[in-house]
């Protein structure tokens, strides 16, 4: 009579549907965790322990009762078979069979707008209690939003300088400062941030110095110190590196850094709210560093011809190499004169010297007649 499988397992639930005995398992359970009589007097220590956690009551849902199952009549398979589909064209259209794989929410308008709405506050609430910082100390949370400051002015400063260049080279001048001057403030700006960067990375590797001396979630040797060393390593030699390249390292460390702080914060080896205090100063942090790249990025677009310190060197040395010849240049010029000028003056001392020698070898003469007409 039950052809199939669906058949038989449904036959299976039918015979073994439960009875109600709701009243037998609600007295029951009241007597579920009351202890004997006997093992509390043969063991008194545990009165108290017994005696501290109250029974609890558990309740067992029991189903109703329903009339007895009974089998199916024979050939009451057939007759769903036998019956013929009758076909109703007119609600039938090319809507009612197609899903749409963008489709909308079954729900009720009100009740989707509502999940929608209820969602969206819920996430909204998960940003500002991550933001609220309400659990870190007051302290720490001052001295560390003044530590984004410095971050803050570089990124805005190199913005500004980006722009005023970028101005400067569409109009032929800046706002407040020439191209010449706004790169030398840039050129100054940028070694800030990248020392003070560096100075911040070391510190955060230091801190689990000072969490594994004070035993702060356990000792835990190398795994703590390793962190303490690897944060100077990667960050001094930024100094040296182009910038571009220091503050994509920089950006790297400090996101290596908040996440193994995360990590350790998950181990218990810091307080619970350093993660999230974490997170909050390194989103800052990282934001500067990316509107730092970006205004640099522009400036780069804008002029090919960025100097550089060594550029500016190599502009002094040969402008100091060109006053040099131009001195010199002026300096032969002046003994070229000076001995032109010595040789017009010894010519007409010549031509003096030779008309004073004709004139006294004249009066010379003159004497000499003059006598000798005297003594005739």
């Amino acid at each position: 009579m039950f052809r199939s499988t669906a058949t038989r397992s449904l036959r299976r639930s039918l015979t073994k549907a439960p009875t109600a005995r709701s009243s037998h398992i609600a007295a029951s359970s009241q007597f579920r965790h009351v202890l004997p009589l006997r093992q509390l007097s043969n063991k008194r220590p545990q009165v108290l322990p017994a005696l501290a956690y109250p029974p609890t009551t558990t309740l067992f849902y029991a189903t109703k009762s329903t009339t007895p199952n009974t089998l199916l009549e024979p050939g009451a398979e057939k007759k769903p078979a036998e019956e013929t589909i009758q076909p109703h064209p007119e609600s039938v259209s090319a809507e009612s069979s197609v899903r749409h794989v963008f489709e909308e929410s079954q729900a009720p308008k009100e009740e989707s707008s509502g999940e929608m709405t209820a969602g969206l506050k819920s996430d909204l609430e998960t940003i500002k209690e991550t933001f609220s910082l309400s659990e870190v100390p007051k302290e720490s949370l001052y001295i560390g939003a003044a530590g984004v400051l410095p971050y803050a002015a570089t990124s805005l400063s190199t913005v500004f300088l980006a722009y005023d260049i970028n101005h400067a080279h569409s109009t032929g001048a800046g706002y407040l400062f020439s191209p010449e001057t706004a790169h030398q403030l840039l050129d100054l700006v940028t070694p800030i941030q990248i020392g003070y960067g560096a100075v911040i990375i070391s510190f955060l590797g230091a801190i689990h110095w000072g969490m594994e001396y004070s035993g702060f979630g356990g000792y835990h040797s190398y795994r703590r110190y390793m962190y303490g060393v690897i944060a100077p390593a990667v960050a001094w030699p930024t100094i040296f590196m182009p910038v571009e390249y220091a503050l994509i390292t920089q950006f790297l460390a400090f996101n290596f850094l908040y996440f193994a702080d995360a990590r350790a914060t998950a181990r218990g080896w810091f307080p619970a709210w350093y993660s999230i205090y974490r997170f909050v100063l390194t989103f800052f942090v990282g934001a500067s560093i990316v509107v730092s790249l970006v205004g640099r990025g522009k400036i780069i677009t804008a002029d090919h011809t960025l100097k550089s310190p060594v550029d500016y060197i190599k502009a002094d040395r040969d402008a100091q190499w060109a006053a040099l010849e131009r001195e010199e240049k002026e300096r032969r010029q002046a003994l070229t004169a000076a001995d032109e000028e010595e040789d017009e003056e010894e010519g007409d001392d010549s031509e003096d010297g030779d008309k004073e020698k004709k004139d006294d070898d004249a009066s010379d003469d003159k004497d000499g007649t003059e006598k000798a007409d005297k003594k005739k």
